[in-house]
């Protein structure tokens, strides 16, 4: 295994969060056996103390989860001047393709923890305790999504051989090749960029509405939307964005938007896509939180929130996209 001082917080982060995670489902599930909210008992209030110890402790363990993905990015990066052939992530992932799925779990955690940490936050903040046994039922897919993720990052790290010829973006995200990646570099500029930004626009639309009407059937509509985007948006990037970035018109790659090169430009755009996503689901995902009396004040004010950032990422994310378009000489509906 590569000696990377990235690889080693990776792992040595994930097998903590992982202990951490199996001791509070592990916990949860006593609780579960034994709450009684409407005890009075010595039992019910160590329970509810010790509900309280374990939300810290998975709250912590997943910030770091939400945090590697970034990090598991910057290290795969910063691998790929030790293989041959590669010029950026890609080929860090390629020279051992257990690394995609790595990427998909972690993709999987961000919403995963976020989504838990939310419903954690609802649960702690009202004081009958509604959401307890909704929040450790979730705690054991939460902790498998952790122990998967800790699995591919073992079989991908220590499979890395700096000896091995992998191949980079030009051979994976060439329109004249096979695969999905190759069928997103190959959709035609014109219609790509016309379903992205229609998309964008019934995405505005959504969050506009779901802000003036307080309707749960705005607010699933609005969440549909929100996942909905998140693979156009990916489509778009490698199809044309991309392109406009790099102001080369073969080049789909969207990895090397995290180098220098292009003054890091994936981070803030990933970012935005992101919190994007994940705001514009949260209102529609907890929208039955509402039946809970003690809930729906705290669930009100944290909606008008969710909406705010989902628009403003919305807009730094259209932005991000739309200025290289704007602005650069590259023109790919003249020449398609």
């Amino acid at each position: 295994m590569i000696l990377h001082p990235g690889i080693l917080a990776l792992l040595t982060g994930s097998v903590l969060t992982l202990i951490l995670c199996l001791y509070a489902a592990g916990s949860g599930l006593y609780i579960l056996r034994y709450w009684d909210r409407n005890s009075t008992s010595a039992l019910q209030y160590r329970l509810e103390q010790r509900t309280v110890l374990i939300s810290t402790l998975v709250r912590l363990a997943l910030v770091f989860e939400i945090a590697s993905g970034l990090l598991f990015i910057y290290t795969v990066d910063e691998l790929h001047p030790l293989f041959v052939g590669a010029m950026c992530a890609t080929g860090t992932l390629n020279a051992n393709p257990v690394g995609w799925n790595a990427l998909t779990t972690k993709i999987a955690l961000f919403f995963g923890a976020s989504l838990w940490l939310v419903l954690n936050r609802f649960d702690d903040r009202a004081e009958d305790y509604p959401l307890v046994r909704g929040k450790f039922l979730a705690l054991p897919l939460v902790a498998w999504l952790i122990g998967l993720d800790l699995y591919y990052q073992v079989s991908f790290f220590t499979g890395l051989k700096p000896e091995v010829i992998t191949s980079c973006c030009g051979a994976l995200f060439s329109s004249g090749g096979s695969g999905l990646a190759a069928d997103l570099a190959g959709l035609p500029p014109g219609p790509t960029m016309v379903a992205f930004y229609a998309g964008a626009g019934l995405l505005l639309l959504a969050l506009g509405s779901a802000w003036c009407w307080p309707s749960g059937v705005l607010r699933v509509i609005l969440a549909v939307l929100a996942a909905g985007f998140f693979p156009l948006a990916l489509a778009a990037i490698i199809s044309f964005i991309s392109l406009y970035i790099y102001q080369l018109p073969t080049h789909h790659c969207p990895f090397d938007l995290f180098q220098n090169h292009y003054h890091y430009i994936g981070y803030p755009l990933y970012l935005c896509l992101f919190t994007t996503v994940l705001c514009g689901l949260m209102p529609g995902i907890f929208t039955p939180l509402r039946r809970f009396s003690s809930l729906r004040e705290a669930l009100a004010r944290a909606e008008r929130r969710w909406l705010v950032v989902a628009l403003l990422a919305l807009l730094g994310f259209l932005t991000l996209a739309s200025l290289p378009i704007l602005l650069g000489p590259l023109s790919l509906l003249e020449s398609a």
